[in-house]
């Protein structure tokens, strides 16, 4: 079974419903969260984590998140971008060293570096896989509630990579804090597909390169897992974003 076929039977046995998401409907106030679109995870041959070359699913989230961007800083809407940021030998098992800081791999990708002059952007180094935690200040004070307070912010629309780690962990986490009172006025989430990537690594690669069978990890299917688990927490997927032409 190839995994284009594994995909397919996912689709068939756990079905994903998607719908059109429009940022300017009435009612709503929507903030953009750009989670860890840099170098080190989508510029190609940039880092161990980086992409070995050109990734189509990658490339569309890149320039998916550039549409959405440009968009919502031309409208004045806020953005908050995560950067994936590490202190040079502090590591994060089970990955190798990545997006360590002063190499430019924690930096936002070309296409995106414009946000880091834009006045509309909060920019938030993270250490740490999910983009809540690593959001939370020595004093216990967390900068997405913050963000989204200081904002009047009812809905997020989430896009970054890597779907069913980073982002999916972003987004479960922001799920409960929503649930427990924690970002008052926050409604939904929203998770759009296309903007969206995660990385490749077949099991033959995998083996090949010494990190065992269980190291794994083929783009589609665990693409398609992160936006599953995504929506059984309550996660609203999207599929198309309605922006004027």
């Amino acid at each position: 079974m190839t995994t284009r076929d594994l995909t397919n039977e996912l689709a068939a046995t756990m079905p994903l419903g998607f719908s059109e998401f429009d940022p300017a409907a009435e009612g709503r106030k929507v903030g953009l969260v750009i989670v860890d679109e840099v170098n080190g995870f989508a510029t190609v041959g940039a880092g161990a984590l980086a992409p070995p070359a050109p990734n189509e699913q990658v490339s569309t989230m890149v320039s998916e998140t550039v549409r959405l961007a440009r968009h919502f800083t031309a409208q004045g809407w806020p953005i908050l971008a995560f950067l994936d940021t590490h202190t040079p030998g502090k590591p994060e098992p089970p990955y190798p060293p990545h997006c360590e800081e002063g190499t430019g791999e924690e930096e936002l990708v070309p296409e995106l570096k414009w946000l880091e002059e834009d006045a509309n952007t909060t920019l938030v180094k993270k250490d740490c896989i999910n983009g809540f935690i690593g959001a939370t200040r020595p004093d216990g004070t967390n900068a997405v509630a913050d963000w989204v307070k200081a904002h009047g912010i009812t809905d997020l629309l989430v896009v970054g990579i890597c779907t069913d780690i980073c982002v999916m962990d972003f987004v479960l986490t922001s799920l409960s804090a929503r649930n427990h009172d924690m970002m008052p006025g926050l409604k939904d989430i929203h998770v759009y597909d296309k903007g969206c990537s995660t990385y490749d690594l077949p099991r033959s690669v995998a083996e090949e390169i010494g990190y065992g069978a269980t190291a794994a990890h083929p783009q589609d299917v665990t693409h398609y897992m992160g936006l599953y688990f995504m929506a059984s927490r309550g996660a609203q997927l999207v599929n198309k974003v309605a922006l004027p032409t």
